[in-house]
């Protein structure tokens, strides 16, 4: 089933003495753009978050992945001071005060408001543990954002089915009124060379209107279109049955649908064709718009 690009999925866990929350949303875009924000303890898992993402959900689209971890014991992590850079700060600090005569209101709390002066450091990073601890719920997250990815998707296709079946319904009319067009114009060319000739006294030529007539009806024929156009149809109908992505393949089948619709605007000269032909490229307009949200 196609699936949409824009979807969201949330899971909440806890495992190993830790509160796990991990959401998965996304929007259009033509590649796979993973965005993983995780808690800073846990920032080596990161590319391993994006790997999984990668390997077991969308193709494509911009995915925004958050993983938050709060531990409800003793995090395993230790606030160290650095001495050396702590140093080197209270001396700028001083320098400052003094070169500009600047009122001296150096604390413990106005130097501890520099996040640079500590350091954390966790006790033991078991990478493979913390991946075992986490994975859960970023499996129900990805579950239940594919989940909606997929009702969204099925919503798209439904839409994108009923436009490609008016799209289809306005063929026959098509074929019939480039007909009807050709019948018109063999009439108004044989009445108006038979008045012509007949008042200068010279019969019209039956067989020279035929060639006239079969000049005009090659110029103005539809029929390599309009097989193009169901072929088009055809196909469109295979992909969105397929398991595999669409998104990229319908774009492109949409253009050329565009393209054959162009050319039967451009090869027909009535009034009621253009009309047709007006509709049939509004309808593919809003295919290609809807088709930007599959995958």
């Amino acid at each position: 089933m196609a699936r949409s690009m824009t979807a969201y999925g949330r899971a909440k866990t806890q495992r190993g003495g830790k509160d796990i929350l991990v959401e998965i949303r996304s929007v259009n875009n033509r590649f796979f753009d993973c965005s993983v924000r995780i808690s800073r303890l846990y920032g080596f898992l990161e590319d391993r978050v994006r790997g999984f993402i990668r390997e077991h959900g969308p193709s494509r689209g911009k995915i925004d992945v958050l993983v938050s971890i709060e531990s409800m014991a003793s995090s395993g992590t230790e606030i160290r001071l650095d001495e050396a850079y702590t140093e080197s700060y209270l001396q700028a600090l001083y320098r400052l005060r003094d070169a500009y005569g600047l009122p001296d209101d150096i604390s413990v709390m106005t130097v501890a408001r520099n996040p640079s002066v500590f350091a954390e450091r966790r006790r033991e990073e078991n990478a493979e543990e913390e991946w075992e601890e986490i994975r859960p719920a970023i499996e129900e997250a990805l579950a239940s954002f594919l989940a909606m990815s997929e009702a969204e998707g099925g919503r798209l296709i439904s839409d994108l089915v009923a436009k490609k079946e008016h799209l289809l319904s306005l063929l026959p009319l098509v074929e019939t009124q480039s007909k009807e067009d050709t019948d018109r114009y063999f009439s108004r060319l044989e009445a108006r060379l038979t008045t012509v000739l007949e008042s200068r006294g010279v019969s019209a030529d039956p067989a020279r209107i035929l060639t006239e007539c079969a000049v005009f009806a090659d110029k103005v024929a539809v029929d390599e279109e309009i097989v193009r156009l169901r072929s088009h149809f055809r196909a469109f109908d295979d992909m969105v049955v397929s398991r595999e992505p669409i998104g990229k393949k319908l774009d492109f089948l949409i253009q050329e649908m565009n393209r054959e619709t162009n050319t039967i605007g451009s090869k027909c000269c009535s009034t009621e064709i253009s009309k047709i032909v007006i509709e049939m490229k509004n309808e593919i307009e809003k295919i290609r718009e809807q088709v930007q949200n599959i995958e």
